[in-house]
């Protein structure tokens, strides 16, 4: 059995920022991180547009407020109203600290940081590094946990956290370059494992977002928070569904219907381009439902629309956005300084997650907290999203509470003894669950299973939803669940066996998208990312409020948590 005193699942931004808050703080502090992937290859690396904050570089006018308001009227006010105020006010001191790191933002021309506008803020606020900022921050991060003695255990697969008596006490762990299995057991536990875009069939997100972190916690008894809330991005590039960054809109780009109309403005009129994700998203569907979307040939009646960066020029493109062109060039063909990429909506971040509080400590329910549990990032719901994120607020989410939750553990740990338990136990159960995978007898490839899987999600789950849609979604997914008995696996083998990953994954995936779907059902109005055809309305009087949602063989049991109103009172939201 291995031991540290905090293991961390989770190798990107908000991990990583944890682990160096703690040796910061507690320098003797044994800190090990274990990630599926190596640390740099996780998903923050992919992150483009940039970081919000309120340096007032281009826009004296801002302030912290400012940034506060708009993220909560973003969220439709469900975002909590205290975890804003952190988040904003530590906004500025949180990029000046990652440029003490070593993190290349782009300049002004007088030297200090740039910031541009984004969806849904308004002032100039972020912050960015070209249209590669998760990328610039990620690597500086990492580096840094090598200078400070971090241990890091990477491409090991987290299978199980380990929760007794009302603690989390360690988490097993299966490497996957020899299928070695490890229990390690810890005074503290955090979740930095990120999103779940792979529950969807097209997706932003990298083909390791599978949800592990908040499939185990809900395995293991704990609610998940306002699981219906899923970011659909609006410039998802066709077919393929990687993002195309907001920072795109953000230098001037143009959203463009088969007849050439910049279709925003009937949607959207102050803020065009730049109204909030879910807005634009449902204005790109509802244009190609009506037959205004484009064809490959250009012809109207398609699936997509297009997004057109020919006025910006060559050089404040390949200046700006050199990414975002590179990938529409490099996987559909197109050169954007000559024509306009094909764009439609790609599932892309999850607003809800692992509930918790402003230290980053897990909740057993509205008011009870597991001792000896964290998380942050992407997985956690401190629920400064609420109903709909704004674009440039995940990094900086990451960031701040992965610093927060840094801290609060570098405090908490200095009281905890190392757990006692029983490893044994623990290691029969991941080796028998491993070996009931591959030696089933069964007549399907995992890759159909979560192809349907997927698919269904996507039908019964997407930018708009009603209940006689969500109801079949619910019975599919009972059928699938079913049928993930009949999974079989060629690869016997111990090494690498990434056969054996995808499986384990797939399990994973299914435990998530019902908790999603159950969760959208039982919420009977429309609130940001979740519109509703059949509820078309915000309903205050009975859903403003958290979802909580726990899992069992059973099925999904709905709870529900008060949001905190303390600064900014809910209205009709407009742009």
């Amino acid at each position: 059995m291995l031991e540290h005193d905090v293991i961390i699942v989770g190798g990107g931004l908000a991990g990583c920022r944890a682990a160096l808050e703690i040796k910061r703080l507690e320098p003797d502090t044994d800190v090990a991180l274990v990630a599926k992937t190596h640390p740099i290859r996780s998903h923050s690396v992919a992150a483009q547009g940039g970081i919000a904050a309120t340096l007032k570089n281009i826009d004296p006018e801002d302030s912290w407020e400012a940034h506060a308001f708009d993220t909560v009227k973003g969220s439709d006010y469900l975002a909590d109203q205290d975890a804003v105020e952190i988040l904003t006010k530590e906004a500025p001191n949180t990029i000046i600290d990652l440029e003490h790191l070593g993190v290349l933002f782009s300049r002004l021309e007088d030297g200090r940081i740039a910031q541009r506008a984004f969806g849904g803020h308004s002032h100039k606020r972020t912050c960015y590094a070209a249209d590669k900022t998760g990328h610039a921050i990620l690597h500086e991060l990492v580096n840094n946990l090598r200078h400070h003695g971090v241990t890091i255990y990477d491409e090991w697969y987290v299978m199980e956290l380990i929760l007794e008596d009302g603690e989390a006490k360690g988490v097993v762990m299966y490497r996957i370059l020899d299928g070695t299995l490890e229990v390690v057991r810890a005074k503290v536990v955090m979740f930095a494992t990120g999103g779940y875009g792979r529950v969807f069939n097209t997706t932003s997100n990298d083909y390791a977002s599978t949800g592990d972190g908040l499939a185990m916690c809900a395995a293991a008894g704990l609610p998940l928070e306002d699981m219906e809330f899923v970011q659909f991005h609006p410039t998802g590039l066709y077919p393929v569904g990687v993002l195309i960054s907001e920072a795109v809109r953000g230098e001037g780009a143009y959203l463009r219907n088969s007849e050439g109309d910049r279709f925003m403005e009937h949607y959207a009129p102050k803020q065009m381009e730049l109204a909030p994700r879910d807005i634009t998203s449902r204005a790109i569907t509802l244009e190609i439902r009506a037959g205004r979307g484009i064809n490959s040939d250009g012809s109207p009646g398609g699936p997509f629309v297009h997004l057109d960066l020919r006025h910006l020029g060559k050089e404040k493109i390949m200046s700006r956005v050199p990414f975002c062109w590179e990938e529409a060039h490099r996987l559909v063909g197109i050169d954007a300084i000559h024509e306009p990429m094909p764009v439609r909506p790609t599932a892309h971040y999850s607003m809800g997650g692992i509930p918790v509080n402003t230290d980053g400590q897990v909740r057993r329910s509205g008011n009870t907290l597991v001792e000896g549990f964290f998380a942050a990032g992407e997985c956690a719901c401190v629920s400064v999203h609420g109903a709909n994120r704004l674009g440039s607020n995940s990094l900086l989410e990451c960031v701040v509470y992965g610093r927060l939750t840094g801290r609060a553990i570098a405090q908490y740990v200095q009281n905890r003894k190392l757990p006692q338990i029983n490893a044994s136990t623990y290691i029969n159960r991941a080796k028998t669950r491993i070996d009931s995978l591959l030696n089933q007898k069964g007549d399907l490839r995992i890759a159909k299973l979560r192809q349907g899987f997927q698919d269904s999600m996507s039908e019964h789950c997407g930018v708009f939803r009603t209940e006689e849609i969500m109801q079949a979604g619910i019975d599919k997914l009972h059928d699938l669940r079913e049928q993930y008995s009949r999974v079989y696996l060629d690869d016997q083998s111990t090494a690498w066996n990434t056969e054996l990953l995808e499986a384990l994954e797939l399990s994973n995936l299914l435990i998530v998208g019902e908790i999603i779907l159950t969760s959208a059902f039982n919420r009977k109005e429309s609130r940001g990312a979740h519109s509703r055809e059949d509820f078309t309305e915000r309903d205050d009087a009975q859903f403003l409020r958290h979802t909580l949602a726990y899992h069992s063989p059973a099925g999904i049991d709905i709870e529900y948590m008060p949001v905190v109103i303390n600064r900014f009172e809910p209205k009709e939201r407009k742009y």
